[in-house]
């Protein structure tokens, strides 16, 4: 009987060796990379080559901190904080410096992060002395059994966790002082004076097939009361579930808010349709028809998500990921500060609507 085996372990070997030196080479891993720095009601006319270039410059120095991340094999959780934190640090966003002014005239900083693997998320709202909002979202994230802090106890904890105290005037910037000072002079909203939502934010999938979300802002110009968006609400401004997508937004957060935006779109891609089961080998051509159909599904929900957002009366934008790798944008402005990279070769920035490449290049 042994002898047998034996016999029957010999016969199956050059098989088996066949067999692997067959084996079609493993794919490589995906990554894939969006940001934003957001939307609302951009005109071309006062869009100067100037200021068109220091936004795209802003917006590919970002997005090349994330995409450096993604590239040498680091997480998804690593890459959104590595891109989100330029747009935090310069003074063109409405986050950390550079954010809006509330009724008193104070900036109060508003961030969330999660984390598409065990939908872990960590918050913090209406913070005035931490530079770097993001950051210690994820700290809450990590290091408290909460998912939210706000205001004078979120900076108790950052100072805990050695956050330095960062002074008020270090947020504060001439421009968004003076949209405050005319908001109050002609009675107007904060509509009027914002022209768009500055709020950044990045998604990401990482070549272990992990993704992420986070998003931080200074909220809109004369908020007053204590007013929180969407920003640092976990299923409204950011969301991530490796079994669906990573979502950021960006917009009016009232709306976000009502409709669960960020949630919303997760769910519904989540909800695969019959019929997507793939089974090995593919007839020629079959992936990519099957890849190009997950796309559209993709954009198809983020879209109708916003025609949802505009109903009701909101205005902003999305961005999201895909387990397939897709980088994904879905706004109702004329324009949205935005930029993706893949593994694919996509490199590129954006700022108003149909501005994207038709195909992928590594170029920027």
């Amino acid at each position: 009987m042994k002898n047998l085996i034996t016999l029957i372990a010999l016969a199956l070997m050059p098989t088996a060796a066949l067999a692997q030196e067959d084996a079609a080479p493993l794919p490589e891993p995906k990554w894939s990379l969006a940001i934003h720095g957001g939307a609302g009601t951009l005109n071309r006319a006062d869009m100067t080559p100037e200021k068109r270039a220091a936004y795209e410059a802003a917006l590919q120095a970002a997005l090349d901190a994330g995409a450096k991340v993604l590239a040498d094999g680091g997480s998804a959780m690593d890459a959104i904080k590595a891109a989100i934190i330029p747009m935090e640090d310069s003074p063109l966003f409405n986050a950390g410096k550079g954010a809006v002014f509330t009724w008193d005239g104070t900036n109060e900083l508003d961030s969330s992060i999660m984390d598409g693997r065990d939908r872990s998320a960590g918050a913090v709202a209406g913070v005035k002395t931490v530079r770097n909002p993001i950051l210690l979202a994820d700290t809450v994230r990590t290091k408290s059994p909460h998912v939210m802090l706000m205001g004078a106890g979120a900076e108790q904890f950052a100072v805990e966790q050695g956050f330095p105290v960062t002074p008020p005037e270090y947020f504060a910037t001439p421009a968004r002082r003076e949209a405050l000072e005319r908001m109050k002079a002609e009675q107007l909203s904060a509509l009027d004076v914002d022209h768009k939502f500055g709020t950044v934010g990045a998604v990401a999938l990482d070549q272990s097939g992990n993704m992420a979300a986070g998003t931080s802002t200074g909220g809109m110009t004369g908020k007053r009361w204590g007013r929180v968006g969407d920003a640092p609400l976990i299923g409204a401004g950011t969301y991530a579930d490796n079994r669906a997508c990573a979502v950021s937004a960006t917009g009016w957060g009232e709306y976000f808010i009502r409709v669960g935006v960020a949630h919303e779109i997760c769910a519904r891609l989540r909800n695969k349709p019959s019929g997507w089961t793939v089974y090995a080998p593919l007839p020629e051509g079959a992936l990519e028809k099957l890849q190009a159909e997950q796309e559209q599904r993709a954009q198809k929900v983020a879209d109708e998500v916003m025609a949802d957002v505009k109903q009701l009366g909101g205005d902003g934008g999305v961005i999201l990921v895909t387990p397939e790798g897709h980088a994904i944008f879905s706004f109702n402005t004329s324009g949205m500060y935005r930029g993706r990279a893949t593994s694919d070769g996509v490199n590129e920035v954006a700022i108003f609507g149909g501005e994207e490449q038709t195909s992928a290049t590594p170029d920027h």
